[in-house]
């Protein structure tokens, strides 16, 4: 049984047909099913808690895949997400998907294989573009693994494809299937840190960091290539001895060899997402800092907070291994060139540089 309980599954009209659904309701026997409709009505707090126990398995009609939903205020990295649910088990105090009150329960598409064609023939037909693929924007894309067996269906059509590359990204240490899989190639498991005090404070149901750790070893050990994600990065008390302590787990547990990126990007959030953050985790501290309204509209830390936050990271990974692929998440230009001393100046520039990166570590 997976580590997160899971205490209801919705069935919507129609998803019963769908093998998917077969199967997760099978590795769910004594779990009750009842359809979509019969739901009862709750809201707020109440509601949301029960949300992450509760599947919702339905046909998804809209797209598959999509570019990553960056603003052209902003260098992005022209990531593509693959759609394959939305909410999450873990229940991280900043968490965006907190605001999507209009998509309750950790939904899972249940016509992935049926759509999965159409996204691979995309691939197959642009074998000149490096596509750069990921799970975990709406979902933690290992957290309940062992119920949905996604990694039974993505690992092997993304694995035996020479321009793409599939990134999985979780905050658990479910990492079960993947190992039992005898897919490697063009996979990159990556896991989101923090620090010790905000990973412990304020990023509930997941793992600990060294759990994490430990899981990515068993990984990099199992032939599987790394990736690692620092955001968001939060100013708190003593956070750079607090980053430091992270930096020097991560040099117990990974062989720096074996990462093919690091991504950096400071809190943000839509203003709205304040007050539902206050009611829901009172204790938090993730709000201390002061924030300006951003050129995309969310809530940042001042200029000079976040290059001094981007700075210090790059200093102490780049001290852990010179050769390490270091990137921000949705950042400008002048802040690219004053924390990391370069810029790709354009979104095409990091798309290229981290395409680069990617044929050097697969070819």
């Amino acid at each position: 049984m997976p580590k997160f309980k899971i205490k209801n599954v919705l069935v919507e009209e129609g998803a019963s047909a769908h093998p998917l659904t077969s199967k997760i309701l099978d590795a769910l026997p004594d779990v009750p099913v009842v359809p979509a409709m019969e739901i009862d009505p709750i809201s707020g707090t109440e509601r949301l808690n029960r949300d992450k126990q509760t599947l919702y398995l339905f046909s998804y009609k809209g797209e598959f895949l999509k570019p990553c939903p960056g603003t052209k205020e902003y260098i992005c990295c022209g990531y593509q997400i693959l759609n394959v649910g939305t909410n999450c088990p873990l229940d991280c105090s900043y968490c965006i998907l907190q605001s999507y009150f209009n998509q309750p329960f950790i939904r899972v598409f249940v016509n992935l294989r049926e759509k999965l064609d159409a996204i691979l023939q995309t691939i197959d037909c642009n074998p000149d573009i490096i596509f750069r693929i990921g799970t975990g924007e709406f979902t933690d894309s290992l957290a309940i693994d062992s119920i949905t067996r996604w990694s039974d269906i993505l690992l092997p059509e993304f694995s035996e494809r020479k321009n793409v590359v599939l990134e999985l990204k979780t905050k658990t240490a479910e990492i079960k299937g993947l190992l039992n899989s005898r897919y490697r190639d063009r996979i990159i498991v990556s896991w989101s840190l923090n620090s010790p005090f905000i990973a412990h404070r304020e990023e509930h149901r997941a793992s600990g960091l060294e759990a994490r750790l430990e899981a990515a070893r068993q990984c990099q050990s199992e032939g599987f290539t790394l990736g690692f994600h620092f955001d968001p990065l939060i100013i708190h008390t003593k956070w750079k001895e607090e980053y430091m302590r992270t930096i020097d787990l991560m040099d117990r547990y990974i062989d720096p060899k074996g990462i093919i990126w690091i991504s950096l990007g400071a809190l943000r959030f839509m203003p709205e997402l304040k007050a539902i953050i206050r009611s829901r985790h009172p204790g938090t501290r993730v709000l201390d800092g002061e924030f300006i309204r951003g050129l995309d509209g969310k809530m940042r830390y001042f200029k000079p907070l976040r290059m001094e936050l981007y700075s210090f990271m790059k200093e102490n990974l780049k001290k852990w291994y010179q050769d390490t692929c270091l990137y921000l998440c949705m950042e400008s230009d002048d802040v690219w060139q004053k924390s990391m001393g370069w810029s790709p100046r354009l979104s095409s520039g990091l798309c290229s540089y981290l395409d680069t990166r990617v044929v050097k570590i697969f070819g």
